[in-house]
């Protein structure tokens, strides 16, 4: 009995066996590891600006006016130049070149080691109430030996002015957040640039009745190329919109005006029945300018993401 008992115990347990090692093995159900989220900085966005300009080049158009210099129609030396009265006049114009600025930009950011981007952008803006004019006027006595004593006076006007700025520029950023980017940039600049200049020129003195005023000015537009740098700070506010505060310094050179030569005719009639030798002058002036401002301006952005890789999702 006791055999029999023992050898049913050893078959159940030997079937029982048999039966588990048939079952399907469990296992514990892999864990999903998602894959990191792509770069949302990377890709090509485009938006809009707007802000101030603020001159720093003390807003002066300068001015040099040359003396003005005489010739007698007859008498003794006539025909002979002879040095003019007045020295040469040169004057610092004030005028002032701030005003609103707005335009677009479009560029290509590239997000590198997670918490740095480095960029492309491109904008143009144009500029109004950026021009204004100034007025100086300054006296010289007489050198001439036939106009002595009298006084050579010229008023002067001046204006500058931008038209457009735009720029080409890198950016290099470090993001101190995944949505807050603060970045440095700088690359070419340039602009529509304006000068125009106007003076009026005269004797005071002896010879004032004889005097005949003169004017004369001239204007010049150009192309202006030059440098910018500066940096901002910009911030994802939400999928594929960011918003921007930005600061520039541009220097785009000094221009200059051709110079402006006029005739300064004196009244042969009554020079002559005051019993003196008629003379014709000559007089001229030249102006010049510094384009140098600061941009203060604040921006949006849409990010198209057209660069950034798609999400992979992680098969089992």
């Amino acid at each position: 009995m006791k055999s029999l008992i023992s050898a049913t115990a050893l078959s159940l347990a030997l079937t029982a066996s048999a039966f588990a090692a048939d079952l399907p093995s469990r296992k514990e159900a892999p864990v999903y590891v998602p894959p990191p989220p792509p770069p949302m900085w990377t890709g090509f966005y485009a938006g809009l600006n707007a802000g101030g300009t603020f001159d720093a080049s003390n807003g002066n158009v300068y001015t040099a006016g040359g003396p003005i210099w005489e010739s007698p129609a007859f008498g003794v030396g006539a025909g002979a130049l002879i040095a003019g009265y007045g020295a040469t006049s040169n004057s610092a114009i004030p005028t002032s070149n701030g005003g609103f600025i707005g335009g677009g930009q479009a560029g290509y950011n590239f997000q590198f080691y997670n918490a740095f981007v480095v960029g492309l952008e491109a904008d143009i803006q144009g500029i109004a109430g950026s021009s204004s004019s100034g007025n100086a006027v300054t006296a010289a006595p007489s050198t001439s030996p036939i106009e002595d004593p009298s006084t050579a006076v010229r008023s002067s006007t001046a204006s500058k002015r931008l038209d457009y700025l735009g720029t080409v520029r890198g950016r290099l950023g470090y993001l101190f957040t995944p949505t807050l980017l603060v970045y440095a940039t700088g690359g070419l600049a340039y602009g529509g640039a304006n000068l125009s200049a106007s003076y009026f020129a005269t004797d005071v003195g002896a010879f004032s009745p004889f005097a005949v005023p003169v004017f004369g000015g001239s204007s010049y537009s150009d192309t202006r190329v030059g440098w910018t740098v500066g940096g901002g700070l910009e911030w994802m506010f939400m999928p594929n919109w960011s918003a921007k505060l930005e600061y520039l310094y541009y220097d785009l050179g000094t221009m200059t005006n051709s110079p402006s030569f006029s005739t300064l005719t004196f009244n042969p009639a009554l020079a002559l029945a005051a019993g003196a030798s008629p003379v014709f002058g000559l007089t001229g002036q030249q102006s010049w300018a510094s384009y140098r401002s600061h941009v203060v301006r604040v921006g949006v952005n849409y990010h198209f993401n057209w660069g950034a890789p798609a999400p992979v999702l992680a098969k089992y």
